[in-house]
């Protein structure tokens, strides 16, 4: 089971301070991380993801991994304000709702990406709850957090990869 965890924060110096706390954390094995971004909406509402491997001198997270958490992350945040298109969209929707990533979850998630705001959105399979909650809060913030059962992931990234993937 992973977490989806979402950090909120008034303006990107505190996600970028909170992004590297997490990857601090990661190498001290308090959180292994499936994916990792940090969201940020400029003042005229268009929104920036940038990803470790995006940041100068960091180590990528595999490409499929990276691959698939771009997709959610984008779904996550994208998918209510564009409206579903097309079948295969309405699928990941459907299937990200039965993670327990629904438009409510999705919603608060908006709430806190308004125009000059950021957040760290964390995928991780394993997270040592007393150790991050102690690193990360004196940062601030407002926490989102919801469980993602193992089968529902393998579910989603095989949905993502499509059907050429699978013969």
């Amino acid at each position: 089971m992973s977490e989806l965890i979402v950090l909120g924060y008034e303006d990107r110096a505190g996600a970028d301070k909170a992004f590297e706390a997490v990857q601090r954390l990661r190498d001290d094995h308090i959180v292994e991380l499936n994916g990792l971004a940090v969201v940020s909406v400029d003042a005229d509402g268009t929104t920036h993801v940038d990803t470790p491997a995006k940041r100068e001198g960091e180590v990528a997270l595999s490409a499929t991994a990276g691959a698939l958490w771009g997709m959610v992350f984008g779904m996550l945040i994208l998918t209510p304000a564009m409206g579903v298109v097309g079948a295969a969209v309405g699928g990941l929707v459907g299937k990200l709702n039965q993670m327990g990533v629904d438009s409510k979850f999705r919603g608060k998630v908006q709430e806190l990406l308004r125009p000059g705001s950021s957040a760290v959105v964390i995928m991780a399979s394993k997270v040592t709850e007393d150790r991050f909650a102690a690193a990360l809060g004196p940062l601030g913030g407002t926490v989102l957090k919801t469980s993602l059962p193992e089968e529902s992931e393998r579910e989603l990234a095989e949905q993502l990869a499509g059907p050429e993937s699978a013969g």
